[in-house]
């Protein structure tokens, strides 16, 4: 057994393979969804970085939320594209530890960054006048590392529970990523109080954030009710649709993966929906901040104007300014 667990030094990802010529057909379609979520992405941050309105605590949050998902896209998706194509689909054994790591770290830290984005609106909405005190440049600077710190300390943990079992039974994952549970299935060892610490903190990690975002929701939804106008009514829930899309969209699939006993894992269901939570939402969360979120459409148009027609509005000026000099 000893001799078996030396000698793994790859793994082979069989979760598109028995999909024949399709793989084809999918490499072009997750080609072209992970370049619109790299540019999505780009644009959200360059719009915010560019645009002196956007430079707040939000919008600060929703910069470091975005740089997140495209390194978390980093993690998974170039590699399962090259997969797609290879003949044997095959990851190293250092490779899928990294992979799983970074995964993991980032996110549990996106987790933790949407909680942190509820407790900003919380304070946006329920203690306005104090707002740029309480949320200042430093503190949303230590909650953000905060957030890291935490997500990647997990991964660490979660990392040493799967690696730490000998591989001696299979080196085929039955998943197009170095998933949690599909590489610990791989073990030859019991692996049950490993199973049951992962999977309380699977519980742990989305649970602490997803109750203090609703705690903060009910602070919030009771401080709007009390506004007097209808239409304060409506900008103030305004404001946090765009969150409690994300929310749900991305506590949604984490749930339906990790939630529950490995003994319920089916690998075909909990690829599909892998692909949604690692290729989808990742472009989900800056279309859904762009089309729902007034002050970032005005601010994209605001920066497409000023950076892409120069020349023209040079020309422009240069009319205007003929024109003075002729009329005086």
């Amino acid at each position: 057994m000893g001799q078996n667990h030396s000698v793994i030094t790859e793994f082979i990802l069989i979760g598109f393979s028995n999909l024949g010529d399709l793989q084809i057909l999918l490499f072009f379609i997750f080609l072209i969804v992970y370049l619109s979520t790299l540019m999505a992405n780009a644009t959200i941050m360059t719009v915010i970085r560019l645009d002196r309105t956007l430079h707040t605590a939000m919008y600060f949050f929703l910069f470091v939320l975005s740089c997140s998902e495209t390194c978390y896209t980093l993690v998974i998706v170039p590699k399962m594209l090259s997969n797609l194509l290879a003949t044997v689909p095959s990851i190293s054994f250092v490779g899928c530890a990294a992979q799983l790591y970074f995964f993991v770290g980032l996110a549990c830290t996106n987790c933790f960054l949407i909680a942190v984005m509820g407790y900003d609106r919380y304070v946006a909405i329920c203690n306005p006048l104090n707002y740029t005190l309480i949320v200042s440049r430093a503190t949303c600077v230590h909650l953000v590392l905060a957030s890291s710190l935490c997500g990647f300390l997990i991964s660490v943990v979660v990392n040493l529970l799967v690696f730490s079992v000998p591989f001696c039974a299979s080196y085929r994952i039955d998943h197009f990523f170095c998933d949690i549970f599909p590489v610990l299935k791989l073990g030859c060892t019991d692996t049950n109080l490993k199973e049951m610490a992962i999977f309380f903190l699977s519980i742990l990690v989305p649970l602490v954030p997803f109750v203090l975002i609703f705690v903060s929701y009910v602070f919030i939804v009771s401080t709007i009710l009390r506004i007097s106008s209808v239409e304060g009514q409506r900008k103030a829930f305004a404001t946090c649709a765009s969150h409690l899309t994300v929310v749900v969209i991305h506590y949604g699939c984490a749930s339906f993966i990790y939630l529950r006993p490995t003994s319920l894992y089916s690998s075909d269901k909990d690829s599909l929906v892998a692909v949604t939570y690692t290729v989808i939402t990742p472009l989900l969360n800056p279309v859904v901040y762009t089309l729902r979120n007034k002050e970032v459409k005005t601010a994209l148009r605001k920066v497409l104007s000023r950076y892409s027609f120069p020349k023209a509005n040079v020309k422009k000026k240069e009319h205007f300014y003929t024109i003075d000099r002729i009329v005086n």
